[in-house]
């Protein structure tokens, strides 16, 4: 108990420290500069803005909203990490739904770690961090490669020494940018895996690869299925006509289930067989997004 008061002690010295403009920080020769950068400091929320580098551009709300329970029953338990850009102002670089959270349950403060940074290697911190999560699909991943080689000026095998990555590995991400941006949309909605965009990618021709994944998506094809067709369009150059993918969802069906996904919060699919039957696909992201679906479905009874 004496050393978490003496930490959070510690945190609230810097923190006055960093409000003095007497002692402003802004390069890592600056006096006090080695108190400040690498520990833990209790920063306004309003002192912080959010990283314009970020690479994730979406937060699932449910997610973000247990997340803030979290916060609220137990506190900020992994500090985020921002860089200084003025006087008692900083910037983003990792942590930004902790930061979301924090907000959504009235925090003042949020524990941080303080970088100096420029921008290039604020975006580089950022994109790498962000690399690093577990909840990424293959898309947000292939984006965030291309970003660090195309604004970092990073070759592959920089890149793979970077994050610790096979260049192999990193190849097959950046492959699935060719896809039909179609497609890449079903791999972020989750319709498919990386294993099916990578046999997808195989097929060169656009058109030919919507056909394949409209009829992956109606048949629920697995990966090696999947693979397994690619082989025999390759062979024979177009889908066979028994298995072209079911008729095409009718406009007005389509717009009824824009409806249904601002309902319920989820991207909501509707599949059609040729004689016009057809199911709508609710998706849920856990046990307590299918619950809260439940509650909506019953709501309507």
């Amino acid at each position: 108990m004496a050393k978490a008061t003496k930490k959070q002690a510690l945190g609230r010295g810097l923190s006055a420290l960093l409000k003095d403009p007497e002692n402003d920080i802004s390069s890592a020769k600056d006096k006090n500069a080695d108190k400040v950068v690498g520990s833990i400091v209790e920063l306004e929320l309003g002192a912080i803005e959010v990283n314009p580098f970020q690479p994730r551009s979406s937060f699932n709300k449910e997610a973000l909203q247990e997340l803030a329970t979290s916060i609220k029953e137990l506190g900020v338990i992994q500090p985020i990490t921002v860089r200084k850009i003025d006087f008692n102002k900083y910037q983003l670089v990792s942590g930004e739904r902790r930061f979301r959270a924090s907000k959504l349950v009235g925090l003042e403060t949020i524990p941080a770690y303080i970088r100096i940074a420029n921008d290039q290697e604020s975006l580089e911190m950022a994109l790498v961090e962000n690399i690093q999560r577990q909840d990424l699909d293959p898309i947000e991943i292939s984006l965030s490669y291309q970003r660090l080689i195309d604004e970092i000026s990073l070759t592959q095998e920089q890149l793979s020494d970077r994050i610790g990555k096979n260049r192999s590995t990193i190849a097959n991400y950046l492959r699935l940018l060719k896809l039909d941006p179609i497609i890449q949309t079903g791999m972020r909605d989750g319709f498919l895996s990386m294993g099916h965009g990578r046999a997808l990618i195989n097929i060169s021709d656009l058109e030919l690869q919507l056909e394949v994944y409209e009829k992956v998506l109606a048949e629920s094809l697995s990966v090696r299925e999947t693979e397994k067709l690619v082989k025999q369009i390759q062979s024979s150059g177009s889908v066979d006509e028994k298995s072209k993918a079911t008729p095409k969802v009718p406009k007005e069906i389509k717009e009824s289930v824009k409806g249904f996904s601002s309902y319920f919060g989820a991207k909501v699919d509707v599949k059609m067989s040729k004689k016009g039957n057809g199911k709508v696909i609710i998706p849920f992201s856990s046990k307590e997004d299918f619950e809260r679906l439940t509650k909506l479905i019953e709501g309507e009874k």
